[in-house]
C-alpha cells in the first residue's frame, strides 16, 4: 500500500485509507472517515465525523475536517462531508457536515485552493476550480460555483449563492445572490462589472466578453424594472449558452435577494 503514517498519528482502526495515503505527527483521524489514493495529511490535522476525502488533496497542519457543524440544531445525527479530488486545503482551515435541517451533506469540489483560515459551513456546496484566500468564510447552506474566487476577509451569508466565475472582494461582505461572471466589492458587496481579469485568464473570447457586458449592462439599466429587463435579456439572448448560465442563475428559488450595483455606472 505504501502508505507512510507516522507513529505518532491516532487513527481509528475502522478508518479507511486507499495507496499511497501520507499522515504526519500528531494527526487523528476518525472511524468512519475515508481517504483516497495519493493524499497527504500533514502535521496536527484533525478529519472526523463521516468524512469522505478523494484523492491526490492535501491538508495541511492544525486544519479540522469533518467535526459536528455550528449549528444549535445539531444533535449528533449522521450527517456527510463529501470532498473531491485534488484540492490543496492550507493551515488552519476548518470544514463542516451537513445537518438535519439542511441537505444532510457538504460538498466540495475538485481542484479547490482554500488557504489558510478558511471556513466552510454546514450544508454547502463548494464547486470546483474556487479560490478561498485567506480567512474567507461561508455561512451555512451556501452555494459556491465553479472558478468562483472569493478574496481575503470576505464573508458569504447563509443561504446565499454565487455564481460561476464570479470574484468577490477582500473584506467584502455578501448578504445576496452573486450573478455568473460578475465582480462584487465593497464592504456591503455591490456588483461592480464584470470579472474581466478572470475572465480573460481562462480564454473567454473578446465576443463573449462582450456579449456579457451587454447583457449586464441591460440587466442592471436605471430604465424600467427588473423584471421587465430581464424579459429584453431572454428575448434577446435566450440561445447564447454564456447568457442561459445567467438565465438558469436567476430562474432558480432563493432564500437571499440579489446583488446589484452601487451606482448607475456599469463596466
Amino acid at each position: 500500500m505504501n502508505q507512510i503514517i507516522h507513529p505518532t498519528a491516532i487513527i481509528h482502526p475502522k478508518a479507511q485509507f486507499s495507496k499511497n495515503v501520507s499522515v504526519g505527527p500528531y494527526s487523528v483521524i476518525g472511524p468512519n472517515v475515508e481517504i483516497g489514493n495519493n493524499t497527504v495529511i500533514h502535521s496536527h490535522v484533525v478529519i472526523d465525523g463521516y468524512t469522505k476525502i478523494g484523492i491526490d488533496n492535501q491538508i495541511h497542519p492544525f486544519s479540522v475536517i469533518g467535526s459536528n457543524p455550528q449549528h444549535l440544531k445539531f444533535s449528533g445525527e449522521i450527517t456527510k462531508l463529501i470532498i473531491g479530488n485534488n484540492n490543496i486545503i492550507r493551515e488552519h482551515v476548518t470544514i463542516h457536515p451537513g445537518t438535519d435541517v439542511g441537505t444532510k451533506k457538504t460538498i466540495i469540489g475538485d481542484n479547490g485552493f482554500f488557504m489558510v483560515g478558511c471556513h466552510v459551513a454546514h450544508d454547502c456546496i463548494v464547486g470546483d476550480n474556487v479560490v478561498f484566500v485567506n480567512n474567507a468564510v461561508i455561512g451555512g447552506h451556501v452555494e459556491i460555483s465553479d472558478f468562483v474566487y472569493l478574496g481575503g476577509h470576505s464573508a458569504i451569508h447563509q443561504f446565499c449563492r454565487i455564481g460561476k466565475h464570479a470574484i468577490i472582494g477582500a473584506g467584502t461582505t455578501i448578504d445576496g445572490d452573486v450573478i455568473p461572471f460578475t465582480s462584487v466589492v465593497g464592504s456591503r458587496g455591490f456588483l461592480s462589472g464584470l470579472n474581466l481579469v478572470g475572465l480573460k485568464r481562462r480564454s473567454f473570447s473578446k465576443d463573449e466578453i462582450k456579449t456579457l457586458r451587454n447583457v449586464y449592462r441591460l440587466l442592471f439599466a436605471p430604465e424600467g424594472t427588473f423584471n421587465e429587463r430581464l424579459s429584453e435579456v431572454k428575448e434577446s439572448y435566450s440561445s447564447n449558452l454564456l447568457i442561459k448560465e445567467i438565465l438558469n442563475f436567476l430562474s432558480n428559488n432563493s432564500n437571499r435577494p440579489l446583488v446589484h450595483p452601487k451606482t448607475d455606472k456599469f463596466q
